[in-house]
């Protein structure tokens, strides 16, 4: 007569298969507890070291002078922004002649100088690099239908010597003669290129800025300025001058006479950040922004 197995039961009297099934799913409930725990501390650890990372210091670059290239400047800066935010600009557009004056007092860390005499010194302690080209283009209210202008009749205009615009075959119309404050870059410009050491008129009316001699021709019929391309608008006309207008490819090739080179002017030893904003201005991606008010250099 065969034995009888009976099951072996714990102390609670159930099968002892079925208790060592519920201790194997608590082993793996507490391991997975424990990982998931060690997970979290992990999360956690990088968390606070990522936020224990040290602050970026802010920066700002203060350029002061030609008020001709601030559009320009006002673009490239946003761009410069937008990758690197903890640096600010201040732009204050004050003339060339006051920029450089600004960054010799160390008041400024660039100044936008637009107009340097061919054989001029780059003043000591001071490094330049240019990076664009402009035209000035002369300027009349829309009505003055002018064909165009020869440099000589630019310059008697200037001296005061033409007194009405019929005489060019214009407007009946005294010419108001506009200029720019002394200390302007472009008002430099046009004095060596146009007037040829020559005096402009006494009666000429002065104005601070570009935009203003925009207006100031766009609401005078007899008006005629001297202004950057970067702010040419449709408000006023743009005259050729000797059979040639102010184009990108007339500044590019030479052929337009009252054209100039864009400069920024830095300190020797300039803080690194200035340095890396320079470069951004003559890189392929800062050069095709300044090629939407000036002409690129390459």
């Amino acid at each position: 007569m065969k034995a009888v197995t009976s099951p072996i039961h714990s102390a609670s009297g159930r099968p002892a298969a079925c208790y060592r099934n519920r201790l194997d799913v608590r082993r793996v409930v507490q391991v997975s507890l424990r990982a998931l725990c060690g997970l979290w501390l992990v999360v956690a650890l990088v968390a606070c070291a990522a936020g224990e990372q040290p602050a970026v210091t802010p920066i700002t670059i203060r350029i002061a002078g030609s008020t001709s290239m601030v559009p320009a400047l006002r673009e490239l800066a946003d761009a410069y922004r937008q990758r690197w935010p903890n640096v600010r600009f201040e732009l204050l557009g004050n003339g060339s002649d006051a920029g450089l004056a600004e960054l010799k007092a160390g008041r400024v860390e660039l100044a936008a100088v637009s107009w340097q005499e061919e054989d001029g010194a780059t003043p000591e302690g001071l490094v330049v690099t240019p990076f664009a080209r402009d035209g000035i283009g002369v300027i009349v209210h829309p009505a003055n239908r002018i064909a165009g202008l020869t440099l000589n009749q630019v310059r008697r205009l200037y001296r005061g010597e033409i007194l009405n615009w019929q005489a060019l075959g214009g407007l009946a119309e005294e010419p108001m003669v506009i200029s720019r404050e002394a200390g302007s870059g472009t008002r430099r410009a046009f004095e060596a290129i146009v007037m040829a050491g020559e005096p402009v008129t006494l009666n000429a009316v002065v104005l601070p800025n570009s935009q203003a001699v925009v207006e100031q021709v766009a609401r005078r019929p007899g008006a005629i300025g001297y202004v950057s391309m970067a702010v040419f608008t449709d408000t006023v006309r743009v005259v050729p001058l000797e059979d040639l207008l102010p184009t990108p490819a007339n500044v590019r090739s030479g052929a337009y006479h009252l054209a100039r080179t864009l400069y920024l002017y830095s300190r020797s030893g300039a803080d690194p950040e200035v340095r890396r904003f320079l470069d951004f201005v003559v890189s392929s991606e800062g050069q095709r922004m300044i090629g939407r008010y000036h002409v690129a250099l390459r």
